[in-house]
């Protein structure tokens, strides 16, 4: 009679689950997002200051043809070129993901533990540095040559601005998203879009004397808006209503651009 005896199995630890990376949350992901986007231009830092060309050739040379108003023509000019550099720095902002979809860098951050609307907010948030190092240039050059410089309007239209910039710059992402890395389509529409734009908002010239139907468009731009109260910021006036409406129309550019960027992202 044979005798069977049963040995005990050694117990087996549970571990606990073993993670790639620690669990962060969307405001983490979004800095982390914002200061990978960042590191090029810090490591390139001329790449502002030829940006910078065009607009200072247009206070240089556009400037002195503005027309007497009784007072200096650039305290009217400037805003205009500010609200400009915003509008095109962020409008370009798309590019780089193109680039990034054709070389395939862009399909890997959407497989990264990083949530895709962190990876929209972060690029987007992004476009506020170079804009206020912008500012900081222009308002240098323009100083010295009968400008009058009033700090507080500057950091209000400051603030304005950067809603507007973030939500060109998730416009620009959509862009991109859509036209999925042909960059011939991504110029193309942004380069249609953005001198109407320019324009239809009276960032040269103004529109009081402009036909109807100009000035129908030009109600209809959120620039407008924009660029009406950053005129009245940077001249220290504070007209309440056209501030407001400044922002407002800031707030609509964002509220856009974030709802479609971050549309097209989840699409990817």
């Amino acid at each position: 009679m044979s005798t069977h005896v049963l040995t005990p199995e050694p117990a087996v630890a549970r571990r606990a689950p073993v993670t790639d990376t620690p669990e962060t949350g969307f405001w983490a992901d979004t800095w982390n997002v914002m200061t990978r986007e960042l590191k090029p231009m810090l490591r390139e830092p001329a790449s502002i200051f030829f940006a910078m060309v065009q607009p200072l050739v247009f206070l240089a040379l556009f400037a002195p043809l503005l027309p007497d108003t009784g007072g200096s023509a650039l305290q009217w000019f400037v805003p205009g070129i500010v609200a400009m550099t915003c509008l095109m720095g962020a409008s370009f902002a798309g590019a780089n993901l193109s680039d990034e979809m054709i070389s395939g860098s862009h399909e890997r951050m959407l497989v990264s533990p990083l949530s895709r609307s962190s990876l929209l907010v972060g690029r987007a948030l992004k476009e506020i540095v170079p804009m206020l190092l912008q500012t900081v240039i222009i308002l240098i050059a323009v100083t010295p040559f009968s400008f009058d410089l009033h700090p507080l309007g500057v950091l209000v239209a400051v603030a304005m601005l950067s809603l507007f910039s973030v939500g060109v710059g998730a416009m620009s992402f959509a862009l991109a998203l859509v036209a999925e890395g042909q960059e011939w389509l991504f110029w193309t529409v942004q380069q249609t879009l953005i001198f109407p734009v320019l324009l239809l908002a009276g960032v040269l010239l103004p529109l009081d004397g402009a036909p109807r139907w100009l000035q129908v468009l030009s109600d209809l731009n959120p620039l407008t808006y924009v660029v009406q109260a950053a005129r009245e910021l940077f001249n220290g006036t504070w007209n309440l209503d056209v501030v407001a409406y400044g922002f407002a129309g800031g707030a609509v550019v964002a509220a856009l651009g974030l709802w479609l960027g971050l549309r097209g992202m989840r699409r990817a």
